[in-house]
């Protein structure tokens, strides 16, 4: 019986420590550890944002030409597609 709690006594013993490294980690930040966080996670946000919109831009000529493929194969010879407002190309049905 002593033996086994003994052992037992021993596992909580290496468990402390993780329980207080993990209690360590969970602190409180200050204000201005918050705010460089958020500033970090901005940044990173905004880099993001950026890059995306450099991959669709650089790849709209062909997605434009394939999505208006079907109305452009039936337009009369030597026209083109009109819109006359910024929306209008998504309102084409």
């Amino acid at each position: 019986m002593t033996q086994n709690i003994s052992e037992t006594e021993k596992k909580a013993k290496r468990e402390e420590p993780q329980n207080k490294t993990t209690q360590e980690e969970q602190r409180e930040q200050p204000l201005v550890e918050h705010l460089r966080e958020l500033r970090s996670c901005l940044i990173i946000s905004l880099v993001a944002v950026c890059a995306g919109f450099v991959a669709a831009y650089s790849v709209i000529q062909p997605i434009g030409r394939w999505f208006f493929k079907p109305l452009t194969d039936v337009l009369p010879e030597g026209t083109s597609l009109i819109f006359t407002s910024y929306q209008g190309g998504f309102f084409f049905i």
